[in-house]
């Protein structure tokens, strides 16, 4: 689990591919707890969590991008 000072460094690029990657890890969680595998549910709420910092990392970006833009 990445800090949000650690998100604030990467690009825009790097969050996307990072959001990505962790959606599909949600995905397998989720297959874990229907099945009965899953060890931990907490896993599958803290992925969320780390999904929705990185997507609002990114939307700051992209925001500040069309301030300077607009400037």
């Amino acid at each position: 689990m990445a800090t949000v000072k650690e998100l604030r460094e990467l690009d825009p690029k790097e969050l996307k591919a990072r959001a990505a990657e962790l959606e599909q890890t949600v995905f397998e969680l989720r297959n874990k707890h229907s099945t009965g595998v899953l060890d931990s549910s907490a896993d599958l709420s803290k992925t969320k969590r780390e999904i929705a910092r990185i997507l609002t990392v990114a939307r700051e970006k992209e925001i500040a991008a069309t301030g300077k833009a607009k400037e």
